[in-house]
């Protein structure tokens, strides 16, 4: 039963502890460097914000953009489902946005308790477990690799022998950690071998094709926005993304499948409101769905894509958690935005050369690096050792293909081996 003076907000709920004439309260739920934005938005709103962060990130974090802060003691869903359910207490927030993938259950489940806009209790839980993500999506007919869930990867080696080559994926990771190709029967022995101690693990079809990202603004289950990344990655076998252009368009007839396949999976994992993020191949068959996730993407994409599209993506996240008005959004790119990230061999850092010819590209929005000479460079299996990134805004596609190869050819890293 809902309040007549606040649907958002269930009968049982009690009331914020708030006066009249005080600004909206949204509690923001991890913050960290890339979900900064979210405060410089609720900031020009006039919202008055409270963060949950965690231990690692609380002497960094930015207290001049929020009224207060609230820590996270420990790690997992259960720390940050105690900490976000302790601010809510509190005082209950007009809105709340999850913003990485550890925070979106603990988010959800605030959200459902207190009927604030969300992507729904049913998204949250089905987006932060591959399996049940495979396991949904075959019953609502969404297209998807042929998969195998298993408790431990030996079980799922004869079904990988038979439909080689396959891929192996953690149920819970994100950002590409723990995902990786295997080509042939050796390479099935060896993964077992080496994966024997990790739990359970999806065995999938190794989609062939060229792999994209939709993003989409969602409220009360209809598409307000939406838009296409295409990608680059490394080659096989870890698939780690290298460069991301925002606007892509298909042709009529793969669009109108795309389509097809973005609104089933929203069907299918109840989606409310919202930023969603889901990522696909497009094989022979078609588009066939990877994963979805109901938080902010990382690899700043809503930066690449407001730059894209002319607008703030972090404004209309807050005015979609605060139930708040949103001007039309656009259905079409103005520009043309890219983020690429550097790459080097393994190794010890020695020197970065070009940072400073980079920076003064006219195409180049910034160019942020985490490491710096005498840092070590690992293989690159996964997101979290990328060497950060560079953003670029450009009038046209030519344009913004010639400032990619600009900087892949003046960022040099150069590296002594170990």
């Amino acid at each position: 039963m809902t309040d007549a003076h606040d649907p958002h907000r269930t009968a049982a709920t009690p009331a914020p502890h708030r006066t009249a004439g005080d600004p909206p309260d949204l509690l923001l739920v991890g913050v960290g460097t890339m979900g900064r934005p979210y405060l410089d938005a609720a900031a020009r709103l006039g919202v008055r914000v409270r963060a949950v962060e965690s231990a690692a990130a609380w002497d960094s974090r930015p207290t001049h953009l929020a009224a207060s802060f609230h820590r996270v003691e420990g790690h997992g869903d259960e720390a940050w489902v105690g900490a976000v359910a302790r601010a809510a207490a509190e005082r209950a927030p007009d809105g709340l946005i999850a913003f990485a993938e550890p925070h979106v259950l603990a988010g959800a489940l605030t959200q459902e308790r207190l009927g604030l806009p969300g992507p729904s209790l049913h998204a949250a839980v089905i987006s932060r477990n591959k399996a049940l993500q495979r396991a949904t999506f075959a019953a609502y007919g969404v297209s998807q690799p042929e998969h195998l869930h298993v408790a431990g990867i030996a079980d799922g080696a004869a079904w990988m022998q038979g439909r080689l080559p396959v891929v192996v994926k953690p149920l819970t990771l994100a950002g590409s950690e723990g995902v990786e190709l295997v080509r042939d029967a050796a390479g099935v022995d060896e993964a077992v071998a080496r994966r024997a101690g990790e739990g359970p693990v999806l065995v999938e079809e190794a989609v062939q094709g060229p792999e994209y990202s939709w993003e989409a603004l969602v409220r009360d289950g209809e598409v307000l926005f939406e838009n296409v990344t295409a990608k680059d990655t490394t080659s096989p076998p870890y698939f780690v993304e290298l460069a991301h252009r925002c606007g892509h368009a298909f042709a009529p007839g793969p669009n109108a499948r795309v389509r097809e396949l973005t609104r089933g999976v929203l069907t299918a994992i109840g989606m409310r409101t919202g930023l969603v993020h889901l990522e696909f191949k497009v094989g022979a068959r078609g588009p066939a769905l990877m994963e979805v996730a109901v938080r902010t993407p990382g690899d700043y994409l809503p930066d690449a894509i407001g730059l894209t599209y002319g607008f703030d993506v972090y404004e209309a996240v807050v005015r979609l958690a605060l139930g708040l008005p949103l001007p039309d959004l656009p259905k079409a790119p103005v520009r043309h935005a890219a983020t690429v990230f550097p790459t080097a061999a393994p190794g010890t850092i020695r020197e970065i050369r070009g940072v400073a010819e980079v920076e003064a590209h006219p195409a180049v929005v910034r160019v942020r690096l985490r490491k710096t000479a005498g840092d070590t460079v690992r293989p690159l299996t996964s997101s979290s050792q990328r060497m950060g990134h560079v953003l670029v805004d450009a009038a046209s596609p030519a344009e913004r293909e010639d400032a990619l190869a600009f900087v892949r050819e003046n960022l040099r890293v150069l590296v002594e081996p170990n």
